[in-house]
């Protein structure tokens, strides 16, 4: 009898309900829940066969069985109910249900495997092993969550899944073409980014330096970054080249920030912004990893200056205000950008892409990215380019103007090589 497609695909289907319940099951035999005075009802075989009783039920579901295979996924599950009531009854004070739990679980994701799909069905399985066997982990992460970022994480998923699809589409005003559910958007993005920022400083640890505080402080703004490594290299010279360091990784982090947020926006536009750019990237992030590897010897009072970590405020981690003024500063830098647009020639937009990029490059890069300002992707990429080149200048400025004597040395020298890998890929691109 040969061999068709339909026996291949359901073969498939239940062999991989099978390794989900295996991969279950041993994972429970080697954390030890299978065995011992305290083991629970199923381990490597048991689990196994609950995958091959789910994966059976989906088959039959399949056949326009589904009372048929209703009635075995409803048995799995009484059987598992059944072993906890006995467990809990034997120890009243072990209440752990997870085994039983994971065993109505496979025997879903079997059914899924055999009825649906059979990649979402591994997919899902290998998430429930990682999930059972990270458990000391993921209970460590739950006792290092504090109540600002659990409230900040439900207050994003009320303003991302709720307050998003509330708002129109727009645009209204006229000439002035304001899109409330684009710029909310715009707001969540910025709310991510800030939370994102938050958390790396919240879980990073506490020795790892200037470098390191200077690598997160980028993410919310690189120039008070600098601003603030510039005068704290004249309080505490001797922490002058971290400082300086710390200013650079800044300026790097810039690089990905200005292309998630352009990406998000308008994909075309980080593409064609990405050699502008790229090479900058790359440059300070070699600075950064070489002085990372080779200044693990620096001798500096960290403590001796505070870190300038642009706000203090560690109880808003989305700092949802800031990004709705964010907003409105995006909005007039788009009007200013299309009246521009209309109004004058390309070099127009190049002009504003300077004055925007010495003031704030995040209003910049918005401006140019939202299809609103039908600004061409390779003129709008061109044009951020030029707004972070004359950011980097200001930085440059502030570097040497501002800091000590090893900080200017080392800053504007990164610095100047940056702006010269921006200028020259604007020339010759």
């Amino acid at each position: 009898m040969p061999i068709t497609d339909s026996a291949v695909e359901s073969a498939v289907r239940l062999g991989t309900a099978a390794l989900i319940g295996l991969a279950v099951g041993l994972e429970r035999e080697w954390s030890g829940h299978s065995s011992g005075p305290s083991a629970r009802f199923a381990g490597l075989r048991t689990f196994m066969l609950i995958g091959l009783l789910g994966g059976s039920a989906g088959l039959l579901a399949r056949e326009g069985h589904e009372l048929l295979a209703a009635a075995i996924i409803a048995a799995t599950a009484a059987m598992s109910i059944s072993a906890y009531v006995v467990a809990v009854r034997g120890d009243a004070s072990d209440r752990d249900g997870t085994t039983e739990v994971a065993a109505i679980l496979v025997g879903a994701l079997g059914a899924l495997a055999g009825a649906v799909s059979w990649s979402i069905a591994a997919g899902a399985g290998s998430l429930v092993v990682v999930a059972l066997h990270e458990k000391k982990r993921l209970h460590s992460a739950v006792t290092r969550v504090h109540p600002e970022e659990l409230s900040a994480a439900l207050r994003f998923a009320v303003l991302a899944l709720v307050v998003l699809p509330l708002l129109p589409e727009g645009p209204y005003l006229g000439w002035a073409e304001v899109r409330p559910r684009a710029l909310w958007f715009i707001v969540l993005l910025f709310c991510a980014i800030n939370f994102a920022g938050f958390l790396a400083r919240r879980f990073a640890s506490d020795g790892r330096g200037y470098v390191l505080t200077g690598l997160l402080g980028g993410v919310i703004s690189s120039t008070v970054v600098t601003l603030g490594f510039a005068r704290a290299s004249r309080q505490n010279p001797q922490s002058a080249v971290p400082l300086a360091v710390g200013v650079i990784g800044a300026c790097t982090v810039l690089v990905p920030r200005v292309l998630i947020i352009s990406g998000v926006l308008n994909p075309d536009v980080a593409i064609h912004l990405l050699p502008f750019i790229l090479p900058a990237g790359i440059i300070g992030a070699a600075t950064v990893i070489a002085a990372w590897y080779f200044g693990r010897k620096w001798k500096h009072d960290e403590a001796a200056v505070p870190v300038p970590l642009v706000s203090s405020d560690d109880k808003n981690p989305l700092r949802l205000w800031m990004a709705i003024r964010l907003a409105i500063v995006f909005q007039l830098a788009i009007i200013a950008v299309t009246w521009v647009r209309t109004t004058w020639s390309i070099q127009g937009l190049y002009g504003t892409s300077v004055i925007l990029g010495l003031t704030d490059v995040d209003a910049l890069t918005v401006s140019m990215s939202v299809p609103s300002t039908a600004v061409a992707s390779t003129i709008a990429a061109r044009a951020i380019g030029v707004g972070i080149l004359s950011n980097t200048v200001v930085k440059l400025a502030i570097s040497t103007v501002a800091g000590s004597g090893k900080f200017r040395v080392v800053a504007s020298a990164v610095l100047l090589i940056m702006i010269a890998a921006i200028g020259a890929a604007l020339a010759l691109t």
